[in-house]
């Protein structure tokens, strides 16, 4: 492959076997980090600045501006070094250090908000800012992928598309659920094209965005503290909430045994699987999403100290024990 511009990069066709979470079926994982970007953000990002592009507004004089936690800044920050466009990228003190050296690396202004929201998280904080910043400056343009149509369309032209051209058939699909673009695109295409495929969407215990009650959570990816606009429940069969300790595990799990460095949403989806597993009937086609790998939670997810910290028995098991008989 020769392309024109690093943002054309987008491989859709790379799936791994972990068969192993569903006995008596096949699973396969979508892989999306082997972008340059390292994210199925990417494919996020150069719809969103196409919409700004296509929206009439001057460029390069606009300044384009977007919360996240991290993937999509650092695809944004890539897509707009490419094209010559300022960015300011809005995040929150779980983004991964990584994630933030990227975007700062690539040329984006990052703004990181430490107030917390009604509901423990950080978002609406984040969009508070963004209002307050677009009334500064009449040169900003928010990219919105909380409600822009154009990140479910890149997902359903593009990851939805992939989904079915390589599998066929795909009885259960479990897709991730952040600001839901990547699982509306997702849906939809399959809603189209392949009907009986019962769409699971997968979500982080904590999270507010399918009506649950608000936790603090510590692994950005997948959940929201604002339920986001683009949501359409119709197009989900099923809602399976898992714990963020159960993530790590599996992320940490998959590391040791398959080789396989994943990122938190990943191991959240699989973990997903895992316990969806007693209902799958055997000979199923089961399609799972990774959104990224591993790299950027080195610091976190497969650092011992860090996972210590906040749940000691995925490290030391007779702390479980320990804590029970207390």
């Amino acid at each position: 492959m020769i392309a024109e511009e690093v943002y054309d990069l987008i491989l859709d066709d790379l799936f791994v076997r972990v068969d192993r979470l569903v006995p008596g079926s096949s699973v396969f994982l979508k892989i999306e980090g082997l972008n340059p970007a390292g994210s199925v953000k990417l494919k996020t990002a150069v719809a969103l600045v196409a919409d700004a592009e296509n929206s009439g507004r001057p460029f390069p004089a606009t300044r384009l501006i977007e919360s996240t936690s991290g993937n999509l800044g650092v695809a944004l920050a890539m897509v707009c070094a490419a094209k010559g466009y300022a960015l300011t990228c809005v995040t929150d003190p779980n983004a991964n250090d990584r994630s933030v050296r990227l975007m700062e690396t690539l040329g984006a202004e990052v703004v990181v908000i430490d107030v917390r929201d009604g509901n423990g998280g950080y978002l609406q904080s984040r969009i508070n800012y963004i209002h307050e910043r677009l009334r500064r400056d009449r040169n900003a343009h928010w990219l919105n992928q909380y409600a822009n149509a154009a990140g479910p369309r890149a997902h359903r032209e593009r990851t939805g598309r992939a989904l079915v051209q390589a599998l066929g058939r795909i009885d259960y699909a479990f897709i991730g659920a952040g600001t839901t673009g990547t699982l509306m695109g997702c849906a939809g295409y399959l809603r189209e094209h392949s009907p009986a495929t019962r769409v699971i969407a997968v979500d982080a215990l904590g999270s507010v965005t399918f009506g649950g009650a608000a936790s603090r959570r510590h692994i950005p990816g997948l959940g929201t503290s604002r339920r986001p606009e683009i949501l359409d429940e119709r197009h989900v069969d099923d809602i399976v909430l898992v714990p963020e300790d159960e993530a790590v595990e599996m992320c940490r799990v998959l590391a040791g045994e398959r080789g396989l460095l994943l990122g938190g949403s990943t191991g959240t989806v699989l973990a997903a699987v895992r316990r969806a597993a007693k209902d799958i009937p055997a000979g199923s086609v089961v399609a799972a999403l990774s959104p990224d790998f591993g790299e950027r939670y080195l610091e976190t997810v497969y650092n011992d100290a860090w996972v210590a910290e906040r749940w000691p028995y995925l490290i030391d098991p007779e702390t479980e024990m320990d804590q029970a008989h207390a």
